[in-house]
């Protein structure tokens, strides 16, 4: 009970327990819990022996008053075999607003008018696990008063359900409803499903069974019975080998009867539902394991849960649900509205901010590669490695390009193309970055024509870094796609009014792998350019390289928590912006100095300047230059 309070982050919290030794166990046991989870207790109500007698004689005992402290959850312990009436003897003002949590399925009143108010509409209860009895359904759908005629239970619910006659002369059912079942009525007049009374009369007839069987055992071996013997015994010698039965049910539950030996129990967290009026439905919404790892003992579906309302403004009406999901209500509460459809648009403002950008930087890279394409024989250009240099502005073009699938409509081939396109084109990116880098350091070690340095540099082997790192990042996008790819999902809490159309990531931990990965990437080529940030720097772009991979790990860094803290439209635009800074980033701090040269300072990109500028440098640096040409 108290995960479940830690995971709603509820704080101030009411108990009412009943009297009694396993009531008074249970208060300090869940105090002590709640204490170690700084959860306070607002008020404690014992429910007496004689008040709970009066309660079941339908006297009303109002336990629960305006003068309580005010709290929007309250605990229910009780461990009476009838609580029909609890509900009587609170304030019916009181019961709505509240989250109720007890221990065990409520038996409420089915004939109550009120039984919203009456029977905590919404509350959360906690049941032991179990299996499914095999040949019960069958049972309850095949038991009639006439397979049964000694059980008046079964004839009680023929009188009333299925339109039958009482004869006078023997009071036998007659004129029923024909082939009439169980399985025919509502939850709210049968519920067909096993109750935890019934389960635990189930085990006992089976432990019975089994000691019997043991003690029978026993009494052979120790005292053969001899040919028309019958063997005899007390009661009470029973009840040793009770307490030491253990044994598997036909339904796989391990049943033992010594508490000290009992496993840990899991629990079935069940919501019970009652709107409209008569419903009655108890829903497992989620479950409670002990054995789970810490953290992961409590599993719940949020989206099942059905909250208890109230809304005094509205006539002729007491009690409402909330607005279903694709409906909000209006200001004065008595009316909902559809909720629009909204995503990130073309024709917002911020749809239309981002795409403009994302063009622009798209057209402003393919005209410097084409400003690289037309003097690709110029040092500066020759002195950087085209190639790599040609490789990573197209890389880049598609980096800003692939922000366009985020924006817009989504559906199932642009959800699925906006993660691996993303992932594919920065991998590339910054794996080019990363070659370059290590070209510069390669460059520079270089100073014997027989290295093998030399070989590595002339063979061209740092390329081989971006199809290595490329493949890396497919494979995980390929597992990713196999095994829980990206959906089209709606988002119908973050913006109130609207439900936002967005792409759910399918599996974070794949997501999280691709973008780890895509870290790691980063970080490695910031590392190699910061160390080698003081090579001599004659057309050579180790600070450049440097610069821009600390902007695009800072983008990145930040990205993370922002991302985290907003919802909706805001993270989609987030994922996008982070994708443009960063593409710009690496854009701007690496070519926008070799732009500035070939535009703007023509003679430092001839061959004499570059000679007069690596006489200056010194004679290693002109042998680098050399060599990178």
């Amino acid at each position: 009970m108290v995960s479940l309070l830690t995971h709603f982050s509820w704080t101030w919290v009411g108990l009412i327990i009943t009297e009694g030794q396993k009531g008074l166990q249970f208060l300090s046991n869940l105090k002590g819990e709640m204490d170690r989870n700084r959860v306070c207790v607002a008020f404690v109500k014992i429910i007496s022996n004689t008040i709970l007698s009066a309660i079941l004689h339908h006297q009303q005992h109002n336990f629960l008053t305006r003068e309580t402290p005010p709290v929007n959850v309250v605990i229910i312990y009780y461990d009476s075999d009838s609580v029909n009436s609890i509900n009587y003897n609170i304030e019916k003002p009181l019961v709505t607003w509240r989250v109720w949590v007890t221990n065990s399925q409520l038996q409420a009143d089915m004939s109550g008018k009120n039984f919203i108010l009456g029977s905590f509409h919404g509350a959360f209860t906690f049941s032991h696990h179990r299996e499914e009895i095999s040949g019960f359904k069958n049972f309850i759908r095949t038991a009639t008063p006439s397979k049964y005629p000694e059980d008046t239970y079964l004839a009680l619910h023929w009188f009333n359900y299925f339109d039958c006659s009482v004869s006078d002369s023997d009071c036998a059912l007659m004129d029923c409803m024909p082939n009439a079942s169980l399985a025919w009525l509502p939850a709210n007049r049968f519920d067909p499903a096993m109750s935890e009374e019934s389960y635990n009369v189930y085990n006992a007839v089976y432990a019975v069974a089994h000691a019997l069987q043991e003690m029978l055992l026993q009494q052979v071996q120790m005292q053969p019975v001899g040919r028309g013997e019958q063997m005899s015994f007390s009661s009470w010698q029973l009840h040793p080998f009770l307490k030491n039965v253990h044994f598997n049910n036909p339904a796989g539950d391990q049943v033992k009867l010594d508490d000290r030996r009992k496993p840990d129990a899991q629990y079935d967290i069940v919501n019970l539902w009652n709107f409209p009026e008569g419903l009655r439905l108890k829903v497992k919404v989620g479950n409670f394991s002990p054995h789970a790892p810490q953290g992961q003992r409590l599993s719940l579906s949020e989206d099942l849960i059905e909250w208890a309302m109230e809304i005094p403004e509205v006539c002729d009406m007491e009690m409402c649900v909330k607005c279903p999901d694709h409906q909000y209500a209006n200001v004065q509460r008595n009316y909902c509205f559809q909720k629009s459809i909204t995503f990130l648009d073309y024709e917002d403002p911020l749809g239309k901010a981002l795409a403009g950008s994302a063009l622009s930087l798209t057209v402003l890279t393919a005209a410097v590669l084409g400003l690289f394409v037309k003097h690709r024989d110029t040092p500066i250009v020759k002195a950087n490695n085209r190639a790599l240099s040609y490789t990573l502005l197209i890389s880049l073009t598609f980096c800003f390009l692939c922000s366009l699938l985020f924006i817009g409509r989504p559906n199932t081939a642009t959800c699925i193309l906006r993660q691996t396109t993303f992932g594919v084109v920065f991998t590339v990116a910054v794996s080019t970055v990363l070659a370059k880098t290590i070209t510069v350091v390669l460059a520079f070690k270089v100073t014997a024509p027989g290295r093998r340095m030399r070989q590595w540099l002339v063979s061209g082997a740092p390329n081989s870094i971006i199809p290595i790192c490329s493949l890396i990042q497919l494979t995980l996008c390929g597992v990713w796609m196999g095994t829980n790819p990206p959906f089209v999902d709606t988002d119908a809490h973050s913006e109130h009014g609207h439900i936002i159309i967005v792409c759910n990531k399918g599996s974070l931990t794949a997501f999280y792998c691709v973008l780890g990965y895509l870290g790691s990437l980063a970080l490695v080529s910031f590392t190699v350019a910061f160390l080698a940030r003081n090579l001599p720097d004659t057309f050579n772009e180790a600070k450049f390289l440097t610069f821009s991979m600390l902007v695009f790990c800072s983008v990145w860094v930040t990205f993370l928590p922002v991302y985290h803290s907003t919802k909706g439209k805001v993270m989609v635009a987030m994922e996008v912006f982070s994708i443009l800074a960063s593409s710009t980033g690496l854009l701007g701090c690496i070519f926008a100095p070799k732009c500035y040269i070939i535009l703007l300072r023509p003679e430092r990109n001839s061959l004499h300047g570059f000679r007069d500028k690596t006489r200056s440098g010194g004679k290693k640096s002109y042998q680098v230059q050399n060599r990178f040409a």
